[in-house]
């Protein structure tokens, strides 16, 4: 009896469906069919003329027609969606209680488990209710304020400017561009849409992309994305002000995968001129990391030149006497140092069967065993211009292969791996950009921010702590 019951409302609930398709299809066809010429008033004054006025007339009762009827239907297709979700609740209800007795009817397994329409409008309101839009929350101090960016239609102006410093730039990447263009035509999209205008039916005016004049975004990781956008109004002191949320779902697994690292072997390449004291701190943090701790390493140094050779020589020797390590590979180049140059014939220098993994790496830096799982963890091939001499660019080249490539480039910083501070120089002979990156790198290496300032102001902070002094002794 149950199950000739649920088959009963089933086939009634298609048949309300049904019904439904035709009622709007009937009331599609009614509000589109073009009136007859002969309903038409005459647009003709007696005298042969066609009256600009009484056209005007026309098509203002054409535009209020149209309304009408949109407006008509939209309150029909509202009210045939609740009666739709009232009937599909009442299904639901039914298979629950199916459910719970344990004579569910064999195939309708998969209606109950189907997470429905409004579950789905559920989960994404209470994400809106629990995200900062309507209301602030109360923050422990001002950095764990997340910042606004502002944004036009050609620019977005934002605080965390990224590698490029500019405060104000348009959008490098293209979804972030059509991200914020949907943005604005789904605005408009309401703006223009039948509801806003049955809830003013005062208001003519149809909106355009000309009439956005900014708007703020901002993005909470757990909750989604927040739109303020404002558009010019009726008159020069109103706008129209629109409140978007872009809701994010919950978590979903992609993959879950074991990675194998013991018998990835990494090729540590250091190119390197001169600047013995540096090896010999360099080969301080090698012995302790990588023959103490990890053991599954291979030391390659490219020695351009021929002065201090001898000293390098002695200290990787002395590391062999007292570790017994014996993985490492000295290759001495009579030519002008290139860092492209070098790592290309370290790399090249490998000539065991295995695959190797290559890290290339730089005389001042420190680094941890925890760096060295993940290079292990994250490496794929690429290629790497040595035709570049001198300092610098080799990596920047390296870097946009990759982004011009198919592959996930992960920029991320690295807990483990430290750049040392050392004087820098910056060569006369250098071509006018790479001396203009050695000059920025030298300037952001000396010191912080802060610390340039007050050596640039150094005259000015004197003289007020001095007059500050005198003030107090008086």
């Amino acid at each position: 009896m149950l199950r000739r019951w649920l088959l009963a409302l089933m086939a009634r609930i298609s048949l309300i469906m049904s019904a439904c398709c035709c009622f709007l299809l009937l009331f599609y066809l009614l509000g589109c069919k073009p009136s007859s010429h002969s309903k038409h008033p005459s647009l003709l004054w007696p005298g042969g003329a066609t009256s600009k006025e009484g056209y005007l007339a026309l098509l203002q009762e054409r535009e209020d027609s149209h309304r009408h009827y949109i407006s008509s239907l939209t309150k029909q297709i509202a009210e045939l969606k609740v009666a739709l979700e009232e009937r599909t609740q009442q299904l639901q209800e039914s298979l629950e209680k199916a459910k719970s007795k344990g004579i569910l009817p064999q195939g309708l397994e998969s209606l109950h488990n189907t997470r429905t329409k409004s579950d789905l409008k559920e989960f994404f309101r209470s994400q809106l209710n629990q995200a900062e839009v309507s209301s602030g929350v109360e923050l422990p101090n001002e950095y764990a304020l997340i910042p606004f960016d502002t944004f036009t239609l050609q620019t977005v102006y934002q605080l965390e400017t990224g590698l490029t410093k500019h405060p104000a730039e348009r959008p490098a990447r293209r979804d972030r561009r059509d991200e914020l263009i949907a943005t604005v035509e789904t605005a408009l999209h309401v703006l223009n849409g039948p509801q806003q205008q049955a809830d003013d039916t005062r208001r003519k005016r149809i909106y355009s992309p000309s009439d956005f004049i900014q708007g703020l975004s901002r993005t909470e990781r757990t909750r989604g994305t927040v739109y303020e956008l404002m558009f010019k109004g009726d008159g020069p002191q109103n706008f129209a002000q629109l409140v978007l949320f872009r809701p994010f779902g919950p978590l979903m697994k992609v993959k879950s995968d074991g990675v194998n690292t013991h018998s990835i072997i990494i090729n540590i390449i250091v190119p390197l001129s001169g600047r013995v004291d540096a090896f010999k701190q360099f080969m301080s943090n090698f012995r302790d990391v990588c023959i103490q701790q990890d053991g599954r390493v291979h030391l390659t140094v490219v020695y351009f030149g021929r002065n201090q050779i001898d000293q390098v020589k002695a200290v990787l020797d002395q590391i062999t006497r007292e570790t017994r390590f014996r993985s490492f590979t000295l290759i001495q180049m009579n030519e002008e140092f290139s860092r492209g140059r070098g790592l290309d014939v370290g790399a090249r220098a490998w000539r065991q069967r295995r695959n190797v993994l290559l890290f290339f790496c730089d005389v001042d830096i420190h680094f941890t065993p925890d760096s060295l799982t993940s290079c292990r963890l994250n490496a794929e091939a690429g290629g790497f211009d040595r035709s570049i001499r001198g300092w610098g660019l080799e990596d920047v080249h390296l870097y946009r292969k990759y982004l011009h490539s198919k592959l996930m480039v992960v920029r991320a910083p690295s807990r483990g791996l430290f750049h040392l501070w050392h004087e820098k120089s910056c060569a006369d002979e250098l071509p006018p950009d790479k001396y203009k990156m050695c000059m920025q790198t030298k300037a952001m290496s000396e010191a912080s921010h802060g610390q340039l300032g007050a050596l640039f102001f150094k005259q000015e902070i004197e003289l007020h702590l001095n007059s500050h002094k005198q003030s107090k002794e008086i």
